[in-house]
């Protein structure tokens, strides 16, 4: 587990939390396997009471499960969860996407064009996962630009949700070209300021970024568990 240094104890707890957190949602700590809380704390340089608490938060937030007599597991990846995010993020980005075209079209068009320029340039330039931050700026864009701040937040957590299970196939070369066609297509359905095209737009990105990651979340059964 990459090591975490922290200097103010005042934060500690929350700095356990979020460095967890981080390694969760990004794929460094997989599916299935263990938190130890005494071996984390030793790594850490910490007593055990921050890193129990920093966990029980993370349990809270459903990203791990505590099972009697085994201590905490990061939860498995299931297709009921990835399918009820994607619904959700349609349906978020659908109403971002229309208070942003209401108050900012323009700069909204701007930027997506930006961004999808950038992508094409990241990817032909063998830059593959550096297409993990730009997807998250395309999206990001669009919940900026509607006004929102909790419609924001919301998305950013979904999307960051979504990254928990899309990490590893978001660097498959096909997958980003999909993904970038996915943003073209909601780009064009927003130039031609057609509400319609854009939700269906929206939709069939959605739909496609779930068969990419269920089909990578699925095509082998793990064979075993390791230690964090």
């Amino acid at each position: 587990m990459r090591r975490l240094v922290i200097k103010d104890t005042k934060t500690i707890r929350k700095r356990i939390y979020e460095h967890l957190r981080e390694q969760l949602l990004n794929g460094e700590i997989a599916p299935l396997e263990h938190l130890i809380e005494a071996k984390i704390a030793k790594e850490i340089g910490t007593s055990r009471t921050p890193v129990r608490e920093a966990l029980h938060s993370l349990e809270l937030e459903g990203l791990i499960e505590s099972i009697p007599r085994v201590g905490y597991v990061v939860k498995p990846i299931k297709e009921a969860e990835v399918e009820e995010i994607c619904e959700i993020r349609m349906a978020i980005e659908g109403i971002a996407v229309r208070w942003a075209m209401e108050k900012a079209k323009e700069k909204l068009i701007h930027g997506l064009r930006e961004n999808i320029a950038a992508s094409g340039e990241s990817v032909s330039g063998g830059n593959v996962k550096g297409f993990v931050e730009l997807d998250a700026q395309f999206h990001e864009t669009i919940s900026k630009l509607s006004g929102s701040k909790r419609l924001l937040e919301l998305a950013q957590t979904l999307r960051r949700h979504m990254l928990r299970y899309r990490i590893q196939s978001i660097y498959s070369a096909e997958n980003v070209l999909r993904a970038i066609n996915g943003h073209k297509g909601i780009l064009r359905a927003i130039e031609k300021g057609d509400l319609g095209e854009v939700n269906k737009a929206i939709r069939n990105h959605m739909e496609q970024v779930k068969k990419d990651v269920l089909r990578y979340a699925f095509k082998e059964t793990p064979k075993g568990k390791r230690e964090v």
